[in-house]
């Protein structure tokens, strides 16, 4: 029998409708479950809710800090002395029941050029960090190290931003003679004039709080950042007063209306200024926009793991005869074995074809619909481009049918149903799910994702890690250890092994065949 004739009656038996009905539940688990929370995901605020900061490429950002600021044209410079940089952090662990001073890391203060004040305009900036030293940043995802070290009255550092046309220099100095030239940007399609001054953020502060057997749960408190300036010299900008303006919504806590309030004080020469918030890629109010799409999966992987182990143990009782015949009918060698391997290889097929369908059909939907329900609800989401959702929805889907494969490997191996069905949720399937929960250490959970087929679920992850942004970078909160391709290859990787354990297997008919047991014929029982 030719492949192409052995495809289709392997096809048209798959059919059966136990599995055609598994399919349909896996598509309706990732549909239904999908639209539901997604359809149900509102934004809500106590009044209006504030704008989302979207930067120029559509994406969503960080963009809240105070800002001391002037005009400055087409050829300038703005030039500081920074003489300290102290902060505030609130309610800290252990105990959560202090006010105490010092700098989250990525804590800033310093000098910035910006097309406005308006939250996601284009701007760069040279500034001091908690601990990272000077960095030169641009457009928010843009990070270059200057000098390491702090500030003080002691050491105070010289910083300053030059204006070229769109070209933007920053350079830095420990005595304000001797320059060192950080970074240059060119920010395309600056207008003639701009505003440029004196700013300082300070993102929250983030701790985590053990959960489960080790896991962890991220809490996020209030800081302020608070840097002193003085030597501050402006070219080629008009003359006049600064203006003193909070770039998105700032002075609502308990201790900036109590204690220090957000802002800048000029006195005797010496600007003091005072400010939250962050400057950066991730908007702290971001959503996981592909996850919430997908709560469904984990169900439907569930559901097809076992259908497909079901399928192997059903093809290996099948070629060792235990279930009566052989599916290969047209046995060519003594022993068949060939033949056999060959059903073996072809249901692998036909199997991973029927759940990449399947698997495309959901996720191409739920996808889609989703996001679109979620932005009419008024969640703002981070742009995905056609490609990114291109991969997400195909890798997915290939995502679905490898793991199937491996179930299915596994079936043949061992022959027996529920042992296969449990190794296969156990290897696949588990994995997967209890790491999308902050249940077990994050190291635990990395190495998870690494070396089990589940690490090709990281074809799904459009979140990026920026070292200059603190966050969770953990499974837990939608960060895989892998890049989705090595995910992707670790669980090809996983379905070839397995195939070929299975095709290898000794299930031709050389292998003794069972005793079929039944009912002794009338003439037999009378024959004694």
């Amino acid at each position: 029998m030719s492949t192409t004739e052995l495809l289709r009656r392997e096809w048209n038996a798959f059919r059966r409708p136990g599995r055609l009905i598994a399919l349909a539940c896996a598509a309706v688990t990732v549909v239904a479950l999908g639209l539901l929370l997604a359809l149900n995901n509102r934004s809500s605020c106590p009044g209006a809710c504030p704008a989302v900061p979207v930067a120029a490429d559509g994406s969503v950002v960080s963009d809240t800090f105070w800002f001391l600021h002037r005009d400055l044209g087409r050829e300038g410079s703005i030039t500081v002395r920074m003489t300290s940089m102290t902060g505030t952090i609130t309610y800290p662990p252990p105990k959560h029941d202090r006010i105490v001073p010092g700098l989250v890391p990525w804590a800033k203060a310093g000098i910035i050029v910006k097309d406005g004040t308006r939250q996601g305009s284009r701007y760069a900036a040279l500034t001091m960090t908690g601990r990272h030293g000077v960095r030169f940043q641009h457009d928010y995802r843009n990070d270059v190290a200057g000098g390491p070290g702090g500030v003080s009255a002691r050491s105070p550092r010289w910083l300053r931003l030059t204006r070229s046309g769109d070209v933007i220099t920053g350079a830095e100095s420990t005595d304000g003679n001797r320059w060192h030239t950080v970074a240059t940007a060119t920010l395309d399609g600056l207008p003639d004039t701009v505003r440029v001054g004196l700013f300082a953020a300070s993102p929250g502060d983030l701790t985590l709080r053990e959960t489960g057997l080790g896991g962890a749960i991220e809490e996020v408190r209030f800081t302020q950042a608070v840097g002193v300036f003085d030597h501050v010299t402006v070219e080629g900008g008009a003359a006049g007063a600064w203006d003193s303006d909070a770039v998105g919504s700032m002075n609502h806590t308990d201790w900036e209306k109590h204690h220090n309030a957000s802002g800048a004080v000029v006195k005797d020469g010496v600007i003091t200024i005072s400010g939250t918030g962050d400057i950066g890629p991730v908007s702290e109010d971001g959503a996981r926009a592909v996850d919430n799409t997908l709560p469904g999966l984990p169900i439907a992987l569930i559901i097809l793991v076992v259908m497909a182990a079901r399928y192997g143990t059903r093809t290996a009782g099948e070629l060792t005869g235990r279930y009566g015949t052989r599916t290969a009918g047209e046995l060519t060698d003594p022993h068949g074995s060939a033949v056999s391997r060959r059903v073996v290889v072809i249901r692998a097929l036909v199997l991973a074809g029927a759940v990449f369908a399947t698997g495309l059909v959901a996720v191409g939907v739920v996808l889609p619909t989703g996001l679109a329900g979620m932005k009419g609800n008024g969640i703002v989401l981070p742009p995905l481009p056609v490609l990114t959702g291109v991969r997400v929805v195909a890798g997915l889907a290939a995502v679905l049918s490898l793991c199937a494969v491996v179930a299915y490997g596994i079936g043949v191996r061992l022959r027996r149903g529920w042992t296969a069905i449990v190794a296969g949720v156990s290897l696949i399937a588990l994995p997967y799910l209890i790491t999308a929960f902050p249940l077990l250490p994050d190291t635990v959970s990395d190495w998870l994702l690494r070396l089990t087929p589940a690490a090709g679920f990281a074809v799904k992850q459009t979140l990026v890690e920026y070292p200059q942004v603190t966050q969770h970078y953990a499974p837990s909160a939608g960060y895989f250890p892998l890049p989705w391709w090595a995910g992707l290859t670790l669980l090809c990787a996983y379905a070839l092994i397995v195939s070929l354990i299975a095709a290898r297997s000794p299930i031709g008919g050389d292998r003794e065949q069972p005793v079929r047991r039944g009912r002794r014929s009338r003439a037999g029982a009378s024959g004694g």
